[in-house]
């Protein structure tokens, strides 16, 4: 059962933003491509963002889709009209985010969830639990296994986030240092699992056993396509 929300719980008052590529052929999840070819990794991140779509969608509060170039800008908007569309500007990731939420929290917005589109074990509990743990604490971050991160909020501005070690298993300890660094009040809460190899994509099939979700069940039937045809 989808739990209510009146327009004063934390969800209801925290943006939701959904950082994305558009999935093409050779460009789409390399990593993975490399282990199982070029067409199905491209399936691949086409169902895991439409996972990640299907949170947005979902979510209560401010729902903000932020493609990773301008001419994608009308792609997005169109993945989740009610959505508002912002590209992010150049720069490595780190420059992206913080450019981002600058901009955000010039229009108004004062708690801000960051997510991708890697990780589909994400579940809305989990966005609920990191919008109500911002009334506690300065930033609430989910480290993934392979020691990055999966979701990052903030109910401050981040700090310089440019010199970090993006796409790196130190990536969570540095982004949490520097939090604390800059006076943020930091808990890091359910350690979860992105996909970056094939390996986790068979994680993600016992994790998602059973989800009734219809992203999440088309993510599921393309796995078992995919692990029949790897076997």
């Amino acid at each position: 059962m989808t739990p209510s929300h009146s327009p004063t719980t934390p969800a209801s008052s925290t943006g939701l933003i959904l950082l994305c590529k558009r999935p093409a052929l050779g460009h789409s999840k390399q990593r993975l491509a490399a282990e199982i070819g070029q067409q199905a990794a491209w399936r691949i991140a086409e169902r895991l963002l439409q996972c990640a779509l299907e949170d947005l969608a979902a979510w209560p509060g401010a729902q903000i889709i932020a493609p990773d170039a301008e001419q994608h800008l009308a792609w997005a908007g169109q993945l989740c009209p009610q959505a508002l569309a912002i590209a992010q500007a150049d720069g490595n990731l780190g420059q992206r985010i913080n450019r981002l939420d600058q901009h955000l929290r010039g229009l108004g917005n004062t708690r801000l969830i960051f997510i991708g589109s890697d990780c589909p074990q994400l579940h809305e509990q989990h966005l609920l639990k990191a919008a109500q743990l911002l009334h506690s604490h300065d930033s609430v971050l989910f480290p993934a296994s392979d020691g990055g991160v999966v979701l990052m909020a903030s109910r401050r501005p981040w700090p310089d986030l440019s010199e970090l070690p993006w796409s790196t298993a130190q990536l969570g300890a540095a982004l949490a240092d520097a939090c604390r660094q800059a006076g943020h009040a930091v808990i890091e809460a359910d350690l979860l699992e992105d996909i970056d190899h094939w390996q986790d994509l068979q994680r993600a099939q016992a994790h998602l056993a059973g989800d009734t979700r219809p992203a999440r069940a088309a993510l599921l039937a393309s796995l078992d396509t995919i692990d029949h045809a790897q076997r």
